[in-house]
């Protein structure tokens, strides 16, 4: 089993969904949602290197680099029907890992399903400044709402995961470099009504990148609205329903849910 894996991908036939993580966040973000969403559907969470189980690795700051590697390692897993899902900086890394999949002719995810990150012609909510104070980062990712509270109230866990929200922030500053093309792709994306860091708006603007069916949705809570909003499991899991019997995309001829529009 590849590296970036936590669990044994299924048997072919049922579809795969590849979860990426926010910045600083592991596979362990996506702990409990297999018994949440349709059983006809395998959540595969992604371990990115120098975090949780792979946290003696070094971790990419690069982020083609690491959709290059991604691409060499889940590639066989790839090749057969799939959704990629991430939220925030996951879903950044989800749509790079599309666009360097279509650039290369390999086949395509039946689906994007993309959480909390606005369009990649946008300009990126953060300044990129790799070396700010902590104290600064912890106050400009706070007024943002870029970081769950709990770790405001531990102060050791917060010392721990800010060398990784710094190298994952270096990751998200190449946002504008991936290639833009629309993708032959349903998509949907979602959006926290209360999201500081990521507007409703900008969200919307992921539709340009689709050549099928797109659909945004609005959802409650704010930046780290899958916490927030107590039955978004339940939300994708709807979702991945659409595409549970598709024998998955492949260039050109990417199926898309009928019925999908913007919210």
């Amino acid at each position: 089993m590849t590296r970036y894996l936590t669990r044994t991908p299924p048997p072919p036939g049922r579809l795969r969904v590849f979860c990426f993580p926010y910045a600083g966040g592991g596979a362990s973000a996506y702990a409990g949602w297999q018994r949440r969403i349709t059983a006809d559907a395998e959540l595969l969470p992604v371990q990115l290197p120098g975090r949780e189980g792979r946290m003696a690795e070094p971790r990419f700051t690069d982020l083609h680099d690491l959709v290059a590697d991604l691409d060499a390692e889940l590639g066989p897993e790839l090749d057969h029907p799939h959704v990629l899902y991430g939220h925030s900086m996951g879903a950044l890394i989800a749509f790079a890992l599309a666009q360097h999949r279509h650039a290369r002719g390999a086949r395509l995810p039946a689906a994007l399903v993309l959480g909390g990150h606005r369009a990649p012609h946008l300009p990126a909510p953060l300044p990129d400044e790799p070396d700010i104070p902590d104290a600064d980062l912890v106050r400009t990712l706070d007024a943002y709402g870029g970081l769950p509270r709990i770790l405001l109230d531990h102060p050791e866990w917060l010392a721990a995961l800010l060398p990784i929200v710094r190298d994952d922030l270096r990751l998200c500053a190449a946002a504008g470099t991936v290639a833009r093309t629309p993708l032959p792709v349903a998509l949907h994306a979602f959006g926290g009504a209360e999201d500081r860091l990521v507007t409703v708006p900008e969200v919307r603007e992921w539709a340009r990148y689709s050549t099928r069916e797109s659909e945004i949705n609005v959802v409650p809570g704010g930046h780290f609205f899958p916490r927030e909003a107590p039955g978004f499991p339940e939300l994708l899991s709807a979702v991945l329903r659409r595409y549970e019997a598709a024998p998955g995309a492949i260039p050109g001829t990417a199926p898309g849910p009928a019925g999908a529009g913007q919210a």
